[in-house]
């Protein structure tokens, strides 16, 4: 009996071990996994493309769109390389003049905000794939909202942006995307100068205030203009002979 307690010591030892082991260990998995919400609290959503040669639109995920917590929206970029099979099937496209498609879900660019709206549809903008091959995957994305910060539009130019014939090598120019995103959040339009205008009034009105003599009336001031076209008139009315002049009486 002496030698078996120390066997079942240990045994006990182990068995808690294990279990204070893997009860600590989902802990810190949770733990762990709110520190991270914490740290990189945000909302992604997709962005996706298509390019299609029957030009029927086939949508599949490009990157994503990693909005940050905060006032005002703020939005970072994260985008897959395109496949062997992809560059094929763009330049593909390209060769026929079909399009190259984009498209993101309707939200807010707050992240703090997603719940206070369902998502509402798709935004879609595009461009002609042969632009986006000669452009070497360069292009320009502009996401456009509203006053509240919800998206209203997406836009899309590539950099160069016209067609011109060139030979793109698939394995070093359409591999990475290079891409320049951009939030287009509407401006106030400046309203009247009206507190301006009132102070210039005031202004002006102090300037006739101290000087009393431009606030004189009418007569004050063209008196002798008034007084000489009165004097003309009587003075003309003096020189006219009557009016139907008398008979001389035999």
């Amino acid at each position: 009996m002496a030698r078996l307690l120390p066997f079942k010591i240990a045994v006990v030892s182990t068995v808690l071990l294990f279990v204070c082991t893997s009860f600590v260990c989902c802990n810190n998995g949770r733990r762990v996994g709110d520190v991270l919400d914490t740290e990189f609290s945000g909302f992604s959503v997709p962005l996706e493309h298509s390019f299609e040669v029957d030009d029927v639109a086939k949508f599949r995920v490009r990157g994503a769109l990693m909005l940050k917590a905060g006032r005002e929206p703020s939005v970072s970029l994260s985008q897959n390389q395109l496949s062997e099979e992809d560059r094929t099937k763009l330049k593909e496209v390209a060769a026929v003049d079909g399009l190259y498609r984009v498209r993101v879900p309707r939200v807010f660019l707050q992240a703090d905000r997603q719940t206070e709206r369902q998502m509402d549809g798709y935004l879609t903008a595009f461009v002609r794939a042969c632009a986006m091959v000669e452009s070497h995957l360069s292009d320009v994305i502009a996401l456009h909202t509203d006053v509240s910060g919800y998206l209203i539009g997406v836009s899309i130019v590539t950099l160069p942006g016209a067609c011109r014939g060139t030979e793109v090598e698939d394995e070093v120019d359409l591999e990475v995307f290079n891409t320049t995103l951009s939030i287009m959040a509407p401006v106030n339009a400046p309203g009247p100068e009206t507190a301006l205008f009132l102070e210039r009034m005031e202004q002006e009105s102090e300037k006739k205030g101290k000087n009393p003599q431009e606030q004189k009336s009418f007569f004050a001031k063209y008196w002798y203009l008034i007084l000489g076209g009165a004097i003309f008139l009587m003075a003309s009315n003096s020189a006219q002979p009557p009016a139907g002049g008398g008979r001389e009486q035999s």
